[in-house]
């Protein structure tokens, strides 16, 4: 009977264990080459891509109606209204303002507000609100007051006050002879001081008698030159003629009482109103300025301009 050889197994061999140890060792072969890493790297990102894509397109924006909101939109309405809003009523409200909400959202991302005049000066003034608030919100005290008013005397001094008298002749009336009328009735005036001067004047609107009055008034009536003629006048004595627009004039200065720089105290909340003007424009300069530094500003030259020009 012929003895069958014993067989002995190596690693060269083709059985199970082998072809298992041959894949791993293939599988790290490949694993490290680089077009590999690349190719699962893209797909990673391309499945989280997909991922959050699918995710943010699913979830729809979110519109939040907050309590303050509702109080707020109920108090327009009474304010408006006198009487508070019905259930109904606020719903509808409230109906209008997601709309509102929605309708803007998507105004915003589709670029409407671009290059849209109307809106562009609305955002401006909201900015420059912000100024405002901020303004209105400081409060001088009683010195800087002070300061402001001395430092701004012309704004708000008291304007000169003049009171006359006037005789009107009509150059319509009067013609050519006017001047020599001027005369006559100015001799008249002097002469007897007693004469009621409004018989002696012609027929007019214009008040005889001017009480105590501004400069800038009288000037406004009767012209510049006219209360400069006023200045030069001596006190209670009858001069002219003066012109204006009207025709001329016979003048007599009752009262004359110069300008002043008035107390704090007489012209407080002008003083007040006009620092926190000036505040506002301080701190809306100061904002813009710090705003400009985050630009790089280049104006071209419009087409076909010439320099120097």
């Amino acid at each position: 009977m012929t003895e069958i050889p014993a067989v002995e197994l190596t690693a060269g061999s083709s059985g199970p264990a082998a072809r298992e140890r041959a894949s791993a060792t293939s599988l790290k072969r490949v694993m490290r080459e680089p077009l590999v890493h690349f190719l699962l790297l893209a797909l990673l990102i391309f499945a989280g891509y997909g991922l959050l894509g699918a995710d943010a397109k699913d979830k729809p924006d979110r519109i939040i109606v907050t309590a303050p909101k509702i109080e707020q939109m109920a108090t327009v309405f009474a304010k408006t209204w006198q009487r508070p809003p019905t259930a109904e009523e606020l719903k509808g409200l409230i109906d209008e303002y997601v709309k509102e909400e929605i309708l803007v959202r998507q105004a915003l991302e589709l670029g409407l507000d671009r290059d849209d005049t109307v809106v562009r000066r609305r955002l401006r003034q909201k900015m420059e609100f912000l100024s405002t608030a901020d303004a209105e919100a400081l409060t001088a005290t009683d010195a800087e007051l002070d300061f402001y008013l001395k430092a701004n005397a012309a704004m708000f001094e008291i304007d000169p006050m003049l009171a006359f008298q006037q005789v009107f002749l009509n150059p319509r009336r009067r013609g050519e002879t006017i001047a020599q009328d001027a005369a006559s009735v100015l001799e008249v005036l002097l002469t007897d001081p007693a004469t009621d001067h409004a018989l002696l004047a012609d027929p007019t609107l214009l008040p005889p008698n001017l009480p105590l009055s501004g400069k800038t008034p009288i000037s406004q009536t009767f012209g510049v030159e006219f209360v400069e003629e006023l200045d030069k006048a001596p006190l209670g004595q009858w001069t002219g003629p003066v012109a204006s627009g009207f025709g001329l004039h016979l003048i007599r200065v009752s009262e004359r009482v110069p300008g002043r720089l008035p107390a704090l105290d007489e012209v407080r909340d002008a003083v007040a109103r006009e620092w926190t003007n000036a505040k506002r424009k301080e701190l809306e300069d100061q904002r813009f300025a710090n705003l400009l530094k985050r630009y790089v500003v280049n104006i071209e030259s419009p087409a076909g301009a010439e320099s120097g020009q």
